[in-house]
């Protein structure tokens, strides 16, 4: 695959002038492609609940070239680190949105081209695995509602669609390296045929990364954070008649090394899925897929640098699908209709051994079933400058076949746990209003519940990260999203907007890693985390120029009772006050396009009792691209201009950091 992916890259950047020199002088010579391959179109209240978009413009001139950076230009979003996905532990790359953190589980619901991409076992996103270079669009909403695939949604939703044929031309590709040797190599080619296209994509990351470690802490152990990662695609979008038929797999694989030698991680993933999209009068959008994922990872003592767990096969598999359908109501109202399913099955096998005599000590084996399925019914109704949104949403949930065995390294039995299965219904609703005042200004209000079922890592695997214990909890019962918001959106000119949003999110039954005793935490259910906050962002576009800004600033607080007491009133951990990044961008025509973003992100805790801060952390990140012949341009990008420290964890003063000052110059084509 990597051969592969290296060899097809630079044959299609050499041949880039070949290429340009074929292209028809005049375009309306050129073949007109059909834009395929989307869902259902928004319904007309989509912009009542907070909503931004992220167009292909900006998802192709980052400074990282990574997903997480991209969605970090939406203030409020974050992972449970900073760290992004060449140096983080995978489990620990959850997504959220405003501030509902304190849990590296993803809180908020991530779709590709509609389908959930959480790992069914975990819960975080497998970031390396979705490559910005392929995909056209992203739209965050953020806060919670019903809707297909609802049912995790309680941060919000951030939908990412694959670019089409017409979006990414016959080929692309891209090589760039950095001072550090790393490498990032990718390529696509995207050609119509029939009644639609086809896209296969391939990408290619590695390097001996940078040290996570500060200076004054490494020891003749101490590793960087080399990572070796791929990705492959294909896509198949054709219109058979009234109905298009969208088909998708994908596979992918990480390899990491976090802070000492021998200390390795993997992931890997395949992914099949099938897309019915019908746009006739009776609209329907049906989907159906399949993923299967394992992870594996090696504990290294911090003390004696030797293995101590081998976490060495997690495997998973998730499976899932949905229909919508919309019938024709008439022309001032959309009525949707729908169920969906999803189910998340998985096992965990690791080993822990002596740090003194290397001996296996225990042998751990957990896992579980959880399933969910539900139905839908949303309906918007347009009256004259008035649009109102209705939604409710019926959840059937199960978590069974449950169990922890461990045994001695002898093979004595220690424990053999198995738990009871659980099922309930769940309801939960949205609604939400847009008045359109005038032709500048458009008023919104919203109000939502949300559900959030435990994953199978949370109910089921203790981890350790040294010298802190957390246990897993059986009896955890599903996080459950209360919250409104109000806004008011300026289109002030056709390229100058702006909006502002206040909210109050609570999540009840929130699921944390509560401090039990010294060095030991317990995941457990919270009377409530309690997000209130203030969101801001604008766009002004004036030709070839722009600048897009956000800016969140959010009170997030731990309401506890009982064993919770003592957090009651205290910041989530990894939660931020304060979030906010700015872009300022030139795009000519030619193809040349700069962009320079500015980010900044308050102080917050690594721990819940508030004792350990990560300071806060700005960083400048800059992108270049010049033409060189005709789709043949050569590129820069800076990530952390000016080498600030960004520190991910300090747990009692151990401390990990984000990456450094970092230049990147390559050549890309058909960008």
């Amino acid at each position: 695959m990597k051969t592969l992916l290296l060899a097809s890259t630079a044959t299609m950047l050499i041949a880039a002038p070949a290429f340009a020199q074929e292209e028809p002088a005049d375009p309306a010579e050129e073949t007109v492609i059909v834009v395929l391959g989307d869902g259902l179109a928004e319904t007309p209240a989509t912009p009542a609940y907070s909503h931004v978009e992220i167009e292909r413009e900006q998802i192709v001139s980052s400074g990282s070239g990574r997903l997480e950076d991209v969605l970090s230009n939406v203030a409020g979003f974050q992972q449970f680190r900073r760290s992004d996905s060449r140096s983080a532990n995978p489990t620990a790359q959850g997504a959220t949105l405003r501030a509902l953190g304190g849990n590296a589980t993803s809180r908020a619901l991530v779709l590709l081209d509609g389908v959930p991409m959480t790992d069914p076992f975990f819960g975080h996103i497998p970031f390396s695995a979705i490559a910005p270079e392929r995909l056209g669009l992203i739209h965050v909403t953020r806060g919670g509602g019903s809707g297909p695939f609802g049912s995790g949604a309680l941060a919000g939703t951030i939908e990412l669609n694959s670019a089409d044929a017409s979006a990414l031309g016959l080929f692309t590709g891209q090589v760039l390296a950095n001072q550090r040797e790393d490498t990032e190599m990718s390529a696509s080619i995207a050609p119509e045929f029939g009644n639609g296209y086809a896209v296969f994509s391939g990408r290619w990351d590695r390097g001996d990364g940078f040290f996570t470690t500060p200076l004054a802490d490494r020891v003749p152990a101490t590793s960087r954070a080399n990572f070796d990662d791929w990705s492959a695609s294909g896509r198949l979008v054709q219109s058979l008649g009234p109905v298009e038929l969208q088909l998708r797999g994908s596979a992918f694989e990480t390899s990491r090394t976090l802070r000492f030698e021998g200390a390795d991680s993997t992931t890997s993933g395949e992914d099949v899925s099938l897309r019915l999209v019908s746009r006739g009068s009776w609209q329907v959008d049906a989907l159906a897929y399949a993923q299967w994922r394992n992870f594996s990872n090696i504990i290294v003592s911090s003390t004696r640098y030797v293995p101590v767990l081998d976490q060495k096969n997690t495997p998973a598999e998730g499976q899932g699908g949905k229909i919508e359908v919309r019938p024709p109501v008439g022309d001032d109202m959309t009525l949707r209709l729908g169920a969906d399913f999803r189910r998340s099955a998985g096992d965990l096998f690791e080993d822990a051994y002596s740090a003194f005599s290397g001996n296996l000590t225990e042998e751990r084996f957990a896992g579980g079933v959880n399933t969910n399925f539900g139905l839908f019914a949303e309906n918007d109704i347009e009256l004259g400058p008035v649009t109102l949104t209705g939604g409710l949403r019926a959840d059937r949930y199960a978590i069974k076949d449950g169990y922890y065995r461990s045994f001695t390294g002898a093979g004595a039995p220690v424990r053999n746990d198995s738990y009871a299965n659980r099922s309930d219904w769940e309801v939960t609703w949205r609604a939400g209003a847009l008045v359109q005042a005038n032709d500048v200004i458009t008023f919104r209000a919203a109000a939502y519940t949300g559900l959030r079922l435990p994953t199978l890592n949370e109910l089921y695997r203790p981890f350790v990260v040294f010298p802190v214990t957390t246990n897993a909890n059986e009896n955890l019962v599903p996080e459950k999203l209360e919250g409104y918001e109000v806004g008011a959106d300026f289109a002030v000119d056709p390229g100058t907007r702006f909006s502002v949003t206040v909210f109050d999110n609570k999540v009840k039954n929130a699921i944390a890693n509560v401090t039990i005793a010294t060095n030991l935490r317990e995941r457990q259910n919270l009377d409530a985390i309690d997000a209130f906050g203030v969101e801001f962002a604008t766009s002004v576009q004036r030709g070839p120029w722009g600048f897009d800004a956000s800016m969140a600033l959010t009170n997030s607080e731990v309401r506890g009772t009982g064993f919770a007491a003592g957090l009651d009133g205290l910041t989530p951990s990894q939660t931020p006050k304060f979030s906010a990044s700015a872009t300022a961008s030139y795009r000519a025509d030619n193809g040349m396009n700069f962009a320079a973003t500015l980010r900044h992100v308050s102080s917050q805790f690594e721990d819940d009792q508030e004792t350990d801060v990560l300071p806060a952390a700005t960083t400048v990140d800059l992108f270049a691209q010049m033409p060189v012949a005709g789709r043949l341009s050569a590129v820069a990008r800076v990530e952390n201009l000016f080498d600030e420290t960004i520190v991910t964890r300090n747990q009692g003063g151990s401390m990990d950091i984000g990456v450094p000052q970092t230049v990147w110059l390559g050549l890309r084509y058909g960008f």
